[in-house]
């Protein structure tokens, strides 16, 4: 039995979505990431479940034989710090996370604090990894 991936695009809306994230730092870095993200991909944002904004589409199929649609790029803007799903344990990101600044990762995520405190010059590199190589 073939499984439906819970996070599908344009469940809900974007805007509603920006407008209540807190800390209002949180909302004003999201807003640097879509015009990051959007310059590198050439997609519009778009609302993937509850709370992750993509942009792009990136279809995938297991080995088992699940398959589905995932953005090709994206991040979400938690409370405590945003969370970027650039593939960050891949190796040639990995080499970049020593110049991008404060964060940590986790098995395929970065999280930063606060986009003050990371190379921006380093985070486009990093994005535009995650993009090309989900082509």
């Amino acid at each position: 039995m073939s499984k439906t991936n819970q996070t599908q695009p344009g469940q809900f809306p974007l805007d509603a979505f920006l407008a209540k994230v807190e800390p209002l730092q949180r909302r004003v870095d999201s807003a640097t990431l879509i015009d990051l993200f959007g310059k590198i991909s050439g997609e519009p944002p778009q609302l993937w479940g509850p709370s992750i904004i993509g942009f792009g589409s990136h279809h995938y199929v297991y080995e088992s034989g699940r398959e589905g649609d995932t953005p090709r790029i994206a991040f979400s803007p938690r409370k405590a710090q945003l969370v970027l799903y650039v593939g960050a344990s891949q190796p040639e990101t990995a080499a970049l996370l020593p110049g991008l600044g404060k964060h940590s990762t986790g098995k395929g995520c970065l999280y930063i604090k606060q986009l003050a405190d990371i190379d921006m010059a380093v985070l486009e590199r990093i994005v535009q990894l995650a993009f090309d190589r989900r082509a």
